[in-house]
Protein backbone atom coordinates (compact mmCIF):
# COMPACT_ATOMS: atom_id res chain seq x y z
CA UNK A 1 0.00 0.00 0.00
CA UNK A 2 1.52 3.35 -0.68
CA UNK A 3 1.04 5.90 2.52
CA UNK A 4 1.13 9.46 2.38
CA UNK A 5 3.69 11.45 4.03
CA UNK A 6 2.24 12.16 7.02
CA UNK A 7 4.53 15.62 8.87
CA UNK A 8 4.98 15.65 12.23
CA UNK A 9 4.18 19.75 13.85
CA UNK A 10 7.79 19.98 14.14
CA UNK A 11 7.91 20.81 10.56
CA UNK A 12 5.46 23.86 11.05
CA UNK A 13 7.53 27.27 11.33
CA UNK A 14 5.79 30.59 12.48
CA UNK A 15 4.79 33.75 10.97
CA UNK A 16 6.03 36.66 13.02
CA UNK A 17 4.68 39.77 12.62
CA UNK A 18 2.65 42.38 14.28
CA UNK A 19 -0.28 40.65 14.18
CA UNK A 20 0.52 38.07 17.25
CA UNK A 21 -1.24 34.62 17.44
CA UNK A 22 -3.67 33.48 14.44
CA UNK A 23 -7.04 32.99 14.97
CA UNK A 24 -8.43 29.75 16.31
CA UNK A 25 -9.09 27.32 13.48
CA UNK A 26 -12.00 27.70 11.19
CA UNK A 27 -14.47 25.35 10.29
CA UNK A 28 -17.96 26.85 8.73
CA UNK A 29 -18.16 28.66 5.75
CA UNK A 30 -18.70 31.75 7.68
CA UNK A 31 -16.28 31.22 10.05
CA UNK A 32 -13.63 34.08 9.74
CA UNK A 33 -12.74 36.33 12.38
CA UNK A 34 -11.44 39.73 11.50
CA UNK A 35 -8.01 40.27 13.81
CA UNK A 36 -6.99 44.02 13.17
CA UNK A 37 -8.55 47.27 11.67
CA UNK A 38 -5.79 49.66 10.49
CA UNK A 39 -5.89 52.47 7.98
CA UNK A 40 -9.43 51.12 7.07
CA UNK A 41 -8.09 48.10 6.53
CA UNK A 42 -9.38 44.36 8.20
CA UNK A 43 -7.45 41.35 8.68
CA UNK A 44 -9.19 37.74 8.49
CA UNK A 45 -7.56 34.17 8.96
CA UNK A 46 -9.29 30.48 7.97
CA UNK A 47 -7.42 27.99 8.51
CA UNK A 48 -8.48 24.00 7.41
CA UNK A 49 -6.52 20.59 6.96
CA UNK A 50 -5.25 19.13 3.73
CA UNK A 51 -2.43 17.77 2.71
CA UNK A 52 -2.52 15.96 6.42
CA UNK A 53 -1.88 18.81 8.05
CA UNK A 54 -3.16 22.24 9.11
CA UNK A 55 -3.07 25.27 6.56
CA UNK A 56 -4.01 28.79 6.49
CA UNK A 57 -4.73 31.97 5.13
CA UNK A 58 -4.61 35.17 6.02
CA UNK A 59 -5.84 37.74 4.25
CA UNK A 60 -6.61 41.96 4.17
CA UNK A 61 -9.24 44.11 2.55
CA UNK A 62 -10.58 46.90 2.99
CA UNK A 63 -14.39 45.47 2.87
CA UNK A 64 -15.45 42.37 5.10
CA UNK A 65 -17.80 41.56 2.26
CA UNK A 66 -14.18 40.49 0.31
CA UNK A 67 -12.97 38.01 2.90
CA UNK A 68 -15.91 35.48 2.05
CA UNK A 69 -15.23 34.76 -1.80
CA UNK A 70 -11.83 35.10 -1.38
CA UNK A 71 -11.33 32.43 1.42
CA UNK A 72 -13.67 30.21 -0.90
CA UNK A 73 -12.00 29.98 -4.05
CA UNK A 74 -8.62 30.22 -2.46
CA UNK A 75 -9.17 26.89 -0.45
CA UNK A 76 -11.18 25.37 -3.87
CA UNK A 77 -7.90 25.98 -5.13
CA UNK A 78 -6.05 23.27 -2.67
CA UNK A 79 -8.56 21.05 -2.99
CA UNK A 80 -8.49 20.62 -6.71
CA UNK A 81 -4.29 20.18 -5.94
CA UNK A 82 -5.20 17.67 -3.44
CA UNK A 83 -7.47 15.54 -5.67
CA UNK A 84 -4.68 15.70 -8.70
CA UNK A 85 -2.09 14.78 -6.35
CA UNK A 86 -1.89 14.41 -2.85
CA UNK A 87 -1.55 10.46 -1.59
CA UNK A 88 -3.50 11.12 1.28
CA UNK A 89 -6.83 10.53 -0.67
CA UNK A 90 -7.49 7.36 -1.97
CA UNK A 91 -9.22 8.80 -4.99
CA UNK A 92 -6.43 11.06 -6.01
CA UNK A 93 -5.67 10.82 -9.86
CA UNK A 94 -2.03 10.00 -8.43
CA UNK A 95 -3.00 7.50 -6.42
CA UNK A 96 -5.22 5.64 -9.21
CA UNK A 97 -2.10 6.17 -11.05
CA UNK A 98 -0.40 4.24 -8.65
CA UNK A 99 -2.83 1.70 -8.13
CA UNK A 100 -3.22 1.08 -11.67
CA UNK A 101 0.22 1.80 -13.59
CA UNK A 102 -1.61 3.93 -16.12
CA UNK A 103 -4.50 7.00 -15.78
CA UNK A 104 -5.73 7.93 -19.22
CA UNK A 105 -7.07 11.43 -19.67
CA UNK A 106 -4.69 12.91 -16.50
CA UNK A 107 -5.63 16.14 -14.25
CA UNK A 108 -4.04 18.84 -16.10
CA UNK A 109 -2.79 19.99 -12.26
CA UNK A 110 -1.39 16.64 -12.16
CA UNK A 111 0.38 16.93 -15.79
CA UNK A 112 1.50 20.07 -14.13
CA UNK A 113 3.18 18.81 -11.37
CA UNK A 114 4.27 15.76 -12.61
CA UNK A 115 6.32 17.58 -15.69
CA UNK A 116 7.78 19.70 -13.85
CA UNK A 117 9.00 17.11 -11.43
CA UNK A 118 10.68 14.99 -14.39
CA UNK A 119 12.10 18.20 -15.62
CA UNK A 120 14.09 18.89 -11.88
CA UNK A 121 14.64 15.32 -12.19
CA UNK A 122 17.29 15.34 -14.90
CA UNK A 123 18.52 18.34 -14.31
CA UNK A 124 19.02 17.52 -10.69
CA UNK A 125 21.15 14.29 -11.53
CA UNK A 126 18.17 12.24 -10.18
CA UNK A 127 18.59 13.56 -6.57
CA UNK A 128 15.05 15.05 -6.87
CA UNK A 129 12.94 11.11 -8.18
CA UNK A 130 9.34 11.77 -8.22
CA UNK A 131 9.19 7.85 -8.17
CA UNK A 132 11.02 7.08 -5.05
CA UNK A 133 7.00 6.44 -3.59
CA UNK A 134 8.48 2.48 -3.03
CA UNK A 135 11.35 3.54 -0.81
CA UNK A 136 8.46 5.73 1.52
CA UNK A 137 6.60 2.11 1.27
CA UNK A 138 9.30 0.22 2.25
CA UNK A 139 10.22 2.61 5.20
CA UNK A 140 6.97 2.97 6.59
CA UNK A 141 6.06 -0.45 6.61
CA UNK A 142 9.67 -1.63 8.26
CA UNK A 143 8.79 0.62 10.88
CA UNK A 144 5.84 -0.32 11.93
CA UNK A 145 7.26 -3.53 12.74
CA UNK A 146 10.14 -1.99 14.39
CA UNK A 147 12.67 -2.31 12.20
CA UNK A 148 14.84 -0.69 9.79
CA UNK A 149 15.27 -1.90 6.49
CA UNK A 150 18.24 -3.90 5.53
CA UNK A 151 20.43 -3.82 2.82
CA UNK A 152 19.05 -6.12 0.05
CA UNK A 153 15.57 -4.56 0.73
CA UNK A 154 16.27 -1.31 0.40
CA UNK A 155 18.09 -2.47 -2.66
CA UNK A 156 15.12 -4.22 -4.43
CA UNK A 157 13.53 -1.17 -3.44
CA UNK A 158 16.00 1.30 -5.64
CA UNK A 159 15.64 -0.95 -8.81
CA UNK A 160 11.64 0.41 -8.79
CA UNK A 161 12.62 4.12 -9.13
CA UNK A 162 13.83 5.80 -11.76
CA UNK A 163 12.61 8.66 -13.40
CA UNK A 164 13.09 8.07 -16.93
CA UNK A 165 10.57 4.74 -16.46
CA UNK A 166 7.51 7.53 -16.71
CA UNK A 167 5.40 8.54 -20.04
CA UNK A 168 3.22 11.28 -19.97
CA UNK A 169 1.35 13.41 -21.73
CA UNK A 170 -2.26 14.41 -22.36
CA UNK A 171 -3.65 11.56 -23.12
CA UNK A 172 -1.88 9.45 -20.37
CA UNK A 173 0.60 9.20 -17.72
CA UNK A 174 2.01 5.33 -17.58
CA UNK A 175 5.06 3.55 -15.43
CA UNK A 176 7.14 1.81 -18.19
CA UNK A 177 8.40 -0.52 -15.71
CA UNK A 178 6.16 -2.54 -13.23
CA UNK A 179 6.15 -2.53 -9.39
CA UNK A 180 6.27 1.95 -9.60
CA UNK A 181 4.85 4.18 -7.69
CA UNK A 182 4.75 8.21 -7.51
CA UNK A 183 4.74 10.81 -5.05
CA UNK A 184 4.51 14.32 -5.40
CA UNK A 185 4.91 15.23 -1.63
CA UNK A 186 8.34 16.84 -2.35
CA UNK A 187 6.55 19.73 -3.98
CA UNK A 188 2.52 19.75 -4.18
CA UNK A 189 1.91 22.14 -0.89
CA UNK A 190 4.27 24.60 -2.73
CA UNK A 191 2.22 23.95 -6.06
CA UNK A 192 -0.88 24.98 -3.84
CA UNK A 193 0.34 28.23 -2.22
CA UNK A 194 1.05 29.07 -6.32
CA UNK A 195 -2.54 28.15 -6.99
CA UNK A 196 -3.88 29.56 -4.47
CA UNK A 197 -1.92 33.22 -4.39
CA UNK A 198 -3.49 33.16 -8.38
CA UNK A 199 -7.30 32.69 -6.59
CA UNK A 200 -6.29 35.65 -4.53
CA UNK A 201 -4.99 37.49 -7.28
CA UNK A 202 -8.05 36.99 -9.05
CA UNK A 203 -9.94 38.63 -6.19
CA UNK A 204 -7.85 41.71 -5.91
CA UNK A 205 -6.42 40.69 -2.45
CA UNK A 206 -3.06 42.31 -3.00
CA UNK A 207 -1.97 41.60 0.84
CA UNK A 208 -2.07 38.30 2.26
CA UNK A 209 0.32 35.32 3.70
CA UNK A 210 0.20 31.74 3.01
CA UNK A 211 0.61 28.32 4.66
CA UNK A 212 0.16 25.25 2.85
CA UNK A 213 2.67 23.90 4.41
CA UNK A 214 5.29 26.04 2.56
CA UNK A 215 4.54 29.72 2.45
CA UNK A 216 4.25 32.42 0.06
CA UNK A 217 3.27 35.89 0.85
CA UNK A 218 2.33 39.57 -0.80
CA UNK A 219 2.12 43.20 0.24
CA UNK A 220 2.26 43.52 3.99
CA UNK A 221 -0.09 43.54 7.03
CA UNK A 222 -3.52 46.18 7.70
CA UNK A 223 -0.65 48.36 8.89
CA UNK A 224 2.35 48.55 6.55
CA UNK A 225 4.31 46.06 8.52
CA UNK A 226 5.95 43.58 6.00
CA UNK A 227 5.23 39.75 6.58
CA UNK A 228 8.04 37.80 8.43
CA UNK A 229 8.88 33.96 8.30
CA UNK A 230 10.10 32.05 11.39
CA UNK A 231 12.42 29.31 10.16
CA UNK A 232 13.19 26.06 11.76
CA UNK A 233 11.01 26.80 14.67
CA UNK A 234 11.18 24.45 18.11
CA UNK A 235 8.92 25.90 20.57
CA UNK A 236 8.63 29.63 20.28
CA UNK A 237 11.80 30.70 19.17
CA UNK A 238 12.75 30.13 15.66
CA UNK A 239 16.44 29.79 14.17
CA UNK A 240 16.25 31.99 11.10
CA UNK A 241 13.78 34.52 10.39
CA UNK A 242 13.34 36.10 6.39
CA UNK A 243 12.21 39.69 7.19
CA UNK A 244 10.81 41.28 4.89
CA UNK A 245 9.26 37.66 3.19
CA UNK A 246 7.29 37.97 0.14
CA UNK A 247 7.17 35.50 -2.59
CA UNK A 248 7.37 31.89 -1.93
CA UNK A 249 9.38 29.94 0.91
CA UNK A 250 9.94 26.01 1.31
CA UNK A 251 11.53 24.34 3.53
CA UNK A 252 12.85 20.39 3.73
CA UNK A 253 14.41 19.05 6.77
CA UNK A 254 15.11 15.79 8.36
CA UNK A 255 12.70 16.38 11.85
CA UNK A 256 9.11 16.29 9.82
CA UNK A 257 8.83 12.15 9.47
CA UNK A 258 11.94 10.23 11.42
CA UNK A 259 12.23 6.49 11.65
CA UNK A 260 15.08 6.62 13.78
CA UNK A 261 16.00 8.82 16.85
CA UNK A 262 18.71 10.34 15.75
CA UNK A 263 17.23 11.31 12.86
CA UNK A 264 19.51 9.56 10.51
CA UNK A 265 16.78 7.68 8.59
CA UNK A 266 13.74 10.55 8.11
CA UNK A 267 11.14 10.82 4.33
CA UNK A 268 13.53 12.19 2.34
CA UNK A 269 15.67 9.78 0.24
CA UNK A 270 18.35 9.44 -1.54
CA UNK A 271 17.28 7.82 -5.01
CA UNK A 272 20.03 6.07 -5.96
CA UNK A 273 21.44 4.42 -2.02
CA UNK A 274 17.75 3.84 -0.80
CA UNK A 275 19.16 5.86 2.77
CA UNK A 276 18.26 9.25 3.69
CA UNK A 277 20.94 12.39 3.36
CA UNK A 278 23.05 12.80 6.37
CA UNK A 279 25.10 16.11 5.88
CA UNK A 280 22.27 18.74 6.02
CA UNK A 281 19.33 19.24 8.95
CA UNK A 282 17.16 21.62 6.96
CA UNK A 283 17.35 23.38 3.81
CA UNK A 284 15.13 26.70 2.65
CA UNK A 285 14.91 27.89 -0.82
CA UNK A 286 12.98 31.29 -1.75
CA UNK A 287 11.90 31.22 -5.47
CA UNK A 288 9.28 32.81 -7.68
CA UNK A 289 7.04 30.03 -7.16
CA UNK A 290 6.06 27.99 -4.54
CA UNK A 291 6.45 24.86 -6.92
CA UNK A 292 10.15 26.01 -7.58
CA UNK A 293 10.74 26.83 -3.75
CA UNK A 294 9.63 23.33 -2.89
CA UNK A 295 11.01 21.40 -5.31
CA UNK A 296 14.59 23.47 -5.05
CA UNK A 297 14.34 22.49 -1.49
CA UNK A 298 14.44 18.78 -1.67
CA UNK A 299 16.68 18.40 -4.25
CA UNK A 300 19.28 20.44 -2.88
CA UNK A 301 18.56 17.96 0.39
CA UNK A 302 19.36 15.20 -1.52
CA UNK A 303 22.50 16.77 -3.04
CA UNK A 304 24.30 18.38 -0.03
CA UNK A 305 24.94 22.20 0.08
CA UNK A 306 27.55 22.59 -2.85
CA UNK A 307 25.80 20.67 -5.62
CA UNK A 308 22.40 22.20 -4.14
CA UNK A 309 23.74 25.51 -4.09
CA UNK A 310 24.80 25.22 -7.60
CA UNK A 311 21.02 23.60 -8.74
CA UNK A 312 19.37 26.78 -7.08
CA UNK A 313 21.50 29.43 -8.90
CA UNK A 314 20.76 28.38 -11.94
CA UNK A 315 16.77 29.56 -11.66
CA UNK A 316 16.61 33.15 -11.37
CA UNK A 317 15.18 34.74 -8.34
CA UNK A 318 16.28 31.47 -5.86
CA UNK A 319 17.75 31.60 -3.02
CA UNK A 320 18.95 28.96 -0.43
CA UNK A 321 19.68 29.09 3.54
CA UNK A 322 21.61 25.76 4.48
CA UNK A 323 21.62 24.19 8.17
CA UNK A 324 24.05 21.18 8.38
CA UNK A 325 23.50 18.55 10.89
CA UNK A 326 24.73 18.72 14.12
Amino acid sequence: MNLPLRPAPERRRALLGGLGALAALATGPAAFRALAESRGRRTATRAGLAFGTTVSLTLVAEREAAFEPAFRDAFAAIHAVEAAGSLYRSDSALSRLNRDGRLDAPDPLLLTMLHFALTLAERSGGAFDPTVQPLWTLWSESAAKGERPGPQARAEAVTRIGWHHVAADESAIRFTQARMGLTLNGLIQGFAADRVMAALAAHGIADAFVDTGEFAATGAHADGTPWRLGLGAHGDAPSDIIAPFAGFAATSGDDATVFSPDRRDHHIFDPATGLSPTALSRVTVTAPSGLLADGLSTAAFVMGEAAGAALVRLYEGCGARFTAKL
